[in-house]
C-alpha cells in the first residue's frame, strides 16, 4: 500500500516539475516567436492550399534523378551515404548536425526530453 502512496508522491512532484518548466518556456520570447512564426505559416499554407510537404520540397528541392545517380556511380562504395539531420533545441537554440542517431548531445536530449520531443526538434534534412 505505501509503495502506491510512494509512486502517487513521486509523480506528483514530477509533475510540479514538469508544469514549472512549461511555465518558464511559455514565458520564453523564443519560444514565442516561433509559435507566432508557426501561426502564420500555417494561416499562408491554408490560403495557399498546401501541405508541409509542398513547402519543404519548395524550400529544398531534391537534386534531379540525373544528378543522384552520377553522384552515386562515382562513389565507388556499396553503401549509400546517410542524410545529414540538423537538430535545433528550442531551450537552449543549440543546433546538432548529424547522419547517425548515435551522436551524445542528441542522445542526451533524447534521455532528458524523450525521442519524440526530440524529433519534433528536426529542422531539416539534407543529402
Amino acid at each position: 500500500m505505501s509503495s502506491l502512496l510512494n509512486d502517487y508522491m513521486q509523480m506528483e512532484q514530477q509533475l510540479q516539475q514538469l508544469q514549472s518548466k512549461l511555465d518558464q518556456l511559455q514565458n520564453d520570447d523564443r519560444l514565442k516567436a516561433e509559435l507566432e512564426f508557426k501561426d502564420k505559416l500555417e494561416v499562408l499554407m491554408r490560403e495557399f492550399d498546401k501541405s508541409a510537404a509542398d513547402v519543404i520540397a519548395l524550400l529544398d528541392p531534391k537534386p534531379a534523378s540525373g544528378a543522384a545517380k552520377v553522384a552515386t556511380s562515382s562513389t565507388g562504395g556499396s553503401r549509400r551515404k546517410r542524410k545529414l539531420k540538423i537538430y535545433k533545441n528550442p531551450n537552449t537554440g543549440e543546433v546538432v548536425e548529424t547522419r547517425g542517431g548515435n551522436q551524445k548531445t542528441l542522445k542526451a536530449w533524447k534521455e532528458e526530453h524523450g525521442s519524440e520531443t526530440v524529433e519534433s526538434w528536426l529542422v531539416r534534412v539534407e543529402e
